[in-house]
């Protein structure tokens, strides 16, 4: 609830650019135009600091060529070798529950594609904090434990139109602000789109949602410490620069589990297992660390459960809610303008990036490289448009909107069955994606898998996802055409 202020608690910021959301949308925003010569950028950021540790938002990415566009712009990209384990070098360890163990270097499908990096979220985030700390503290401010709670256009005593946005901290204290440009990178919950839409009352702004096998799986993370034990003698440790993907010895949809570990550079910090499975999952009904803990020994009799997780940590992963996979979905409208009328002049710019415009389950890991082309492609536009927001805003909408939808329809249909939520559904879909790959090796007019195909960042999201739908139908046509050549053959055989 928004508390009134008493004068003395009011302030008045004016600033060129008020960006609501701190995380790699909205501080790599904030440097995009610092660059371009804005010199009063806010960012406002519920969060009380940019390295925040919330293990179950410890997420990975995996910054490819297409979020490199952005670092490349930021002159960062060669810090990323720095703070990241390359895809070139991803190894990955399965340890069955027999304790067999076997350790493989994942194929890298076109060595000519930019390397990619395994960064954890919070040293991401930190990596473009400490760029505006060290060359933007002039032009960038970053107000953290500051959220955003109200958006209004109020009328001046000349009957203008302007825009004011409210934020609070969590001490009360009230700010008011009344930018040129604010830009929405506040995620799937956008108070700004929400605003966008309340103010349009039409379906512009309204979340497109489409289903997904991987919607609706549940998520959670448990944090072990840096290179912990394989084995109770601990004659073997975990290595942080290698991915790890341990089988627990139940089958039943309620009980199976893998634990997964993403690669990470620095080997002093916490590994982080992602656990996802289905709402129904057992492991959702343990409401003890004890009980987390019994239940992670009797289903991993390979690890050492108890010199891997504290009580401490089991307690905080029983209490943990987690997470829920999202439908993917897009938002259609990307920008709204507040112009001064008969004279169409603007009074303030409000734009969108990230997850208010796409969000989907991780599938295709394109999420934090979807945000950072955003901005990219809003940079871009700005640089065409000399900053006119009255061109520029208008022409992201129309050029990247079509990108969010594809993204949003490759996120649907690319990889959702990675999580083997089901597995005759998982190997029918392994089935077809290597057949699809091997027929496109020589069948004219078939492209490689969309999985594939995300590598190169030269391709736009609508050219993979237009090629994917012709090659889903010429996979098809083969399919039906090898059936029915079965079944002539059985005929055949019977006279």
């Amino acid at each position: 609830m928004l508390i009134q202020p008493t004068p003395s608690e009011l302030v008045l910021s004016h600033t060129n650019a008020l960006i609501i959301g701190g995380g790699p949308a909205g501080l790599a925003t904030a440097l995009m135009l610092a660059h371009r010569g804005w010199t009063n950028i806010t960012v406002l950021e519920k969060r009380t600091a940019a390295d925040y540790y919330e293990p179950d938002k410890s997420f990975n990415y995996l910054i490819d060529g297409r979020g490199q566009k952005l670092t490349d712009l930021l002159g960062l990209t060669e810090q990323l070798p720095k703070i990241g384990v390359p895809n070139t070098a991803f190894y990955i360890t399965r340890i069955q529950p027999n304790g067999k163990r076997k350790t493989s270097k994942l194929p890298i499908v076109n060595s000519n594609r930019k390397i990619a990096y395994w960064i954890p979220r919070r040293v991401f985030v930190q990596l473009l904090y400490e760029e505006i700390e060290r060359n933007w503290q002039d032009h960038i401010t970053v107000r953290f434990d500051t959220q955003c709670t109200e958006i209004n256009q109020i009328s001046t005593e000349e009957g203008i139109k302007t825009l004011e946005v409210v934020a609070q901290k969590s001490n009360h204290e009230i700010e008011r602000f009344e930018p040129f440009l604010l830009v929405g990178c506040d995620g799937i919950q956008s108070i700004v789109r929400t605003t966008l839409k309340q103010w349009e009352r039409t379906d512009r702004f309204e979340m497109q949602r489409f289903p997904s096998p991987s919607s609706g799986l549940r998520y959670k993370v448990l944090s072990l410490p840096p290179n912990f034990p394989l084995d109770a003698q601990h004659q073997d440790q975990a290595v942080s620069t290698r991915a790890y993907a341990i089988r627990g010895i139940w089958r039943s949809r309620t009980q199976f589990l893998t634990l997964g570990l993403l690669p990470l550079k620095d080997d002093t910090a916490p590994r982080t297992v992602n656990i996802i499975t289905h709402p129904d999952h057992q492991i959702w009904s343990l409401k003890t660390g004890e009980q987390v803990l019994q239940f992670l020994e009797q289903g991993f009799p390979q690890l050492p459960i108890r010199q891997m997780i504290s009580i401490e940590e089991a307690d905080r992963f029983a209490k943990s809610n987690g997470g829920v996979f999202p439908m993917p979905q897009f938002c259609p409208g990307l920008h709204y303008l507040l112009k001064q009328e008969p004279s169409e002049t603007i009074q303030a710019g409000i734009v969108l990036l990230g997850d208010a415009i796409h969000c989907f389950p991780p599938d295709i890991g394109q999420g934090v490289n979807a945000a950072l082309e955003d901005v990219s492609v809003l940079n871009d536009i700005l640089c065409q448009s000399q900053n006119d927001l009255l061109q520029a805003l208008p022409r992201y909408e129309a050029i990247r909107a079509m990108d969010v939808q594809a993204v949003v329809r490759l996120a649907q249909t690319a990889a959702p069955w990675q999580y083997n939520q089901n597995r005759l559904q998982a190997r029918l879909w392994m089935m077809r994606f290597f057949l699809h790959f091997g027929l496109s090796r020589f069948l004219p007019g078939m492209s490689p898998p969309a999985f594939f195909q995300l590598q190169n960042q030269e391709l736009s999201y609508q050219e993979i996802w237009s090629q994917e739908q012709s090659s889903s139908k010429i996979l098809k046509v083969f399919s039906i055409l090898v059936i029915i050549s079965l079944l002539a053959s059985a005929i055949a055989s019977q006279w």
